[in-house]
């Protein structure tokens, strides 16, 4: 595993409603080198396992069941226990507007579906300060 900030692994939680596409981001996350801490089908776990595991890069979907990725990312944004981690989201809207809006929210990073497993892990690295 790859040291996190304070000498830990880089934790790392994926979103998703898709399982295929979970699978997809789980791997990606495994080829970063870095370690998963939950994966979750709806926005509502995901704030919920931010706020448990307090990773250090979240992978959100923007279009999930609960709350949405663009929700979750204000929702971490606003909470100071939580407020200073890494959030990357994924989209099958490739428009200007949607990553305008994945701003917005607070995400460091948008990724458009469909994704390469090779490009995503390298994404996932450098979001995290792994190369």
């Amino acid at each position: 595993m790859t040291p996190g900030p304070v000498g830990g692994p880089v934790r790392v939680l994926v979103a998703d409603d898709d399982p295929d596409i979970r699978q997809l981001v789980e791997l990606a996350v495994s080829r970063a080198g870095l370690e998963l801490v939950a994966s979750v089908g709806t926005g509502t776990a995901a704030l919920a396992a931010i706020r448990e595991h307090r990773p250090s890069l979240a992978v959100l979907d923007v279009a999930m069941p609960g709350l949405t990725g663009l929700e979750v990312c204000a929702a971490v944004r606003a909470d100071p226990a939580v407020s200073g981690m890494r959030l990357l989201l994924l989209s099958a809207s490739v428009h200007g507007e949607a990553m305008e809006a994945g701003g917005a929210a607070g995400a460091d990073d948008y990724l458009p579906k469909p994704f390469r497993v090779k490009e995503l892990a390298e994404r996932i690295g450098g979001a995290v300060g792994v190369r």
